[in-house]
Order: C-alpha cells, then sequence, then structure tokens
C-alpha cells in the first residue's frame, strides 16, 4: 500500500480506502460477518482511511466500523463520516448548528469516540454552499472539541469549485472514474492549489469497471442498482455514475481490451484514478474479504503508459461524456 497526504490535516492516508456504504446498506443482503470480515482484510492490507455516513445502514455501518476497531486495538485509522442526510425534507434550511451538532452526536456515539476525525455534508443541496453560516457551524463543533475537520461531499464540480473557497474546507469528496472525467479539467488543479484533499467515491461505476457485468445481471430489490437508475432515491450520478446501462456495458469491453493480463479490471480502474497526483484517496466499497484485499491491490500495479491514458481519454470523449460531462 502507498500513501499520501490528506491536504493539510497533517495526515498521511492510504491511496486505497474503504468505502463503508456497501456494508451499511442499499448494496443487497451483506452479513454481519461479511461486513466486518471485509473490513478487517481492508486494514490488514494496510488501508489506513475509512469513508462511511451516518444514514448508512441508518448507523450499522459506523456501528461496524466502531466494533472491529475496538476489537483490533492499536492505532486508530482515518474515519471520515458524513452528516445531513438524516434531514427530511432533505433541504438547506435543515443545515444549521443545532441538527448539524445532533447528527455528529449521534456518529460519535456510534463509532464510539470523542472526536470524528471529518465531518462531510453529505451532498447538501447547492443552496448550502451559499450559506456562510453552515461554515460558521462546522467551525464551531471544531471549537467544542467534536470534530478536528470538516469537509463536503458533492455532486457537481461546481458545488466543489464552490465549497473550497471556505478557507476551513479541508476535504472534497466527488465521482470521479473512467466514466466520469470532469473534475480533471479544473477542480483537481483548483483543489491541489488550495491544499484541500480529494476523496474520490464510487471508483469503479457502481461495479461496472470491474467487468462483472452484463445485460443479464440482476440486483436485489434494495440495491441501488436496481431502484436508482434514473434517480427515483437520490441523484442517479452516484448509480453507474450517472451512465446509461447498456452504453457503459459496450464500453466496458472496449477498456477490457487495454487491462494487462495480470490486473483486474477493477484494479485497473482503480489505478486509473490514482494517475492524478491531486487524488488523495479513493474509496472502493468491498463486501468480502476477497474484494477488499483484491481493491488494495489497485495501490501495488504498474502505473498506465501515457498512451493508454490518451486512449482512456479518447473513448470517455466519443461515448462517455455526451451522457455526463455537462450533469456533474
Amino acid at each position: 500500500m502507498n500513501y499520501r497526504e490528506f491536504g493539510t490535516t497533517g495526515r498521511l492516508v492510504s491511496e486505497i480506502g474503504f468505502g463503508a456504504w456497501a456494508i451499511g446498506g442499499s448494496w443487497g443482503d451483506v452479513s454481519e460477518a461479511d461486513a466486518r470480515a471485509a473490513l478487517k482484510a481492508a486494514l490488514d492490507a494496510g488501508t489506513t482511511f475509512i469513508d462511511t455516513a451516518d444514514v448508512y445502514g441508518d448507523g450499522r455501518s459506523e456501528r461496524i466500523i466502531a466494533h472491529v476497531l475496538k476489537e483490533r486495538g492499536g492505532e486508530r485509522p482515518f474515519v471520515a463520516t458524513k452528516a445531513g442526510r438524516r434531514l427530511s425534507p432533505h433541504v438547506s434550511a435543515g443545515y444549521n448548528k443545532e441538527n448539524l451538532t445532533s447528527f455528529v452526536d449521534r456518529s460519535l456515539k456510534n463509532l464510539e469516540t470523542d472526536c470524528l476525525d471529518l465531518l462531510q455534508l453529505h451532498c447538501p443541496p447547492t443552496e448550502v454552499y451559499y450559506r456562510p453560516d453552515v461554515f460558521e457551524a462546522l467551525e464551531s463543533l471544531i471549537g467544542a472539541g467534536k470534530i478536528r475537520n470538516y469537509g463536503v461531499s458533492v455532486e457537481k464540480v461546481e458545488e466543489g469549485l464552490k465549497a473550497i473557497e471556505y478557507p476551513g474546507v479541508a476535504s472534497i469528496q466527488i465521482i470521479y472514474n473512467v466514466f466520469r472525467q470532469r473534475p480533471a479539467d479544473l477542480f483537481f488543479r483548483e483543489a491541489k492549489r488550495k491544499g484541500v484533499a480529494v476523496v474520490v467515491r464510487v471508483p469503479l461505476a457502481s461495479g461496472l469497471l470491474t467487468g462483472k457485468m452484463n445485460a443479464q445481471t440482476t440486483f436485489a430489490a434494495d440495491d441501488h442498482r436496481a431502484f436508482n437508475r434514473n434517480g427515483e432515491a437520490f441523484d442517479k450520478g452516484e448509480t453507474f455514475s450517472g451512465v446509461p446501462y447498456d452504453v457503459a456495458l459496450e464500453v466496458v469491453e472496449d477498456i477490457r481490451k487495454l487491462v494487462p493480463d495480470d490486473v483486474t479490471m477493477a484494479q485497473f480502474a482503480l489505478r486509473w484514478i490514482l494517475m492524478n497526483e491531486a487524488v488523495s484517496t479513493v474509496i472502493p466499497g468491498a463486501k468480502s474479504a476477497e474484494q477488499a484485499n483484491a481493491n488494495a491491490l489497485g495501490s501495488s500495479i504498474a502505473e498506465l503508459s501515457p498512451s493508454t491514458m490518451e486512449t482512456i481519454k479518447t473513448i470517455y470523449e466519443n461515448r462517455i461524456a455526451p451522457h455526463v460531462h455537462q450533469l456533474w
């Protein structure tokens, strides 16, 4: 495992982190035993960055993380969580000091810690980015000793650019993968210039970039890949990166031709992301120890050649960009 600086926090984190959405919910059935085994395998492989949220399984993900870390003991990894999506309705007005404090207190209890390493606003309404009082509330949580750092998980590049205008924002979490390349146009450069850490989520496009799906693949009823393809529950860009499923399957076959024989397609996709030095960590999910181990190996494979990178860029521009580039 290789490690990178996490913005200006003074922390080094594994460049392959652990995305804990899948062990919480909305990815089909994952047993408690499998969830714990996946996280343990990631930690054994050198992972030191864990990303979760208070709504993943209504706190299940956070509680599983707390259990595993307590059982292991030793140096605690960097654990990031998110808040805001418990609001119903999920509107800008709900992002206030009282609610954020309540959410943080709940996460502190779930994670069995006195202070959160990183609290991220969880894809808030765009209006939130234009409310300095929200970020003042986050500063007050630092002052109260409840959080060490704060950041924002964003849907759109424009939201990320607005968020990093606030000097206290330590990190931005954003979707970036072979199917969603727009963040590299401007946002990454600005984030790096300002010393803001970048957490990359949905790196495998909800599993598409593992190369294991086809037109006959089915998903459980409680899996977002079954119920959110058109944004029925949340932003459709979170599911398959917003790319039409049939188009994505065709493009996956073109990308497969570029993957070396001794590398899985998922590892190749993770390595592609890590080719951008603005990225601090990538957070693929895992529902088993086998998946977690395979993801971690993405840190150690050889860099991709310039010609491979150019070919992927061309594929994106010609086949994928028309569907997603202007939306996020």
